[in-house]
């Protein structure tokens, strides 16, 4: 069964990372529906976030094959209820009058913020996972989205797992051993 999943792998931060571990995507015919990429709490290592869609077989292919290329120093499937995900999107909507306190309701309820006001245009931010954003764009699209950006899903793993084994000090080795988190 084809299911969405996310990926975290951490990179050397050096120039060409990002080309191979898209290539290693294009290469196998998969796809991916967000990719984000920054620098960690260490600056030798970059994160890598895929959201792509596929069963367990691709999963593990991907893993498999990630582990493979260079420069690659973790890789791992984060589970949807044991880790954080997020998404900004940037919203450029058409300010009316007449639709301005519909906007700015639906901005409150989603807890978004108005970001950029003219007397033609309102640049909404909106944070939280895929499925907020989603419904939040259903909801202001009738009053005219005039342009959009989202930042693809990010996420960290909860409690005191870490995709850098680096950062984890002895006794954070020894909780998770003894399953005391």
């Amino acid at each position: 069964m084809e299911e969405r999943f996310i990926i975290a792998i951490l990179v050397d931060n050096k120039s060409g990372v990002l080309t191979r571990i898209s290539s290693m995507f294009t290469r196998r015919g998969f796809n991916i529906d967000s990719l984000t990429v920054g620098t960690t709490e260490d600056p030798r290592y970059s994160r890598i976030t895929i959201s792509a869609r596929g069963d367990l077989a691709l999963r593990k292919q991907l893993i498999k094959q990630a582990f493979k290329l260079y420069n690659v120093k973790e890789v791992k499937i984060m589970p949807e209820h044991e880790s954080v995900r997020r998404e900004l999107a940037l919203i450029k909507l058409r300010n009316k009058q007449e639709t301005r306190g519909d906007i700015l309701s639906a901005v409150d309820i989603f807890r978004g913020k108005i970001i950029d006001f003219s007397p033609n245009t309102l640049c909404v931010e909106i944070t939280g996972d895929t499925s907020k954003i989603d419904a939040f764009i259903a909801v202001v699209s009738p009053f005219g989205i005039l342009e959009m950006c989202r930042t693809g899903v990010t996420a960290l793993e909860r409690g005191c797992h870490y995709l850098n084994r680096e950062t984890q000090t002895f006794e954070d080795q020894k909780s998770v051993q003894e399953k005391e988190c």
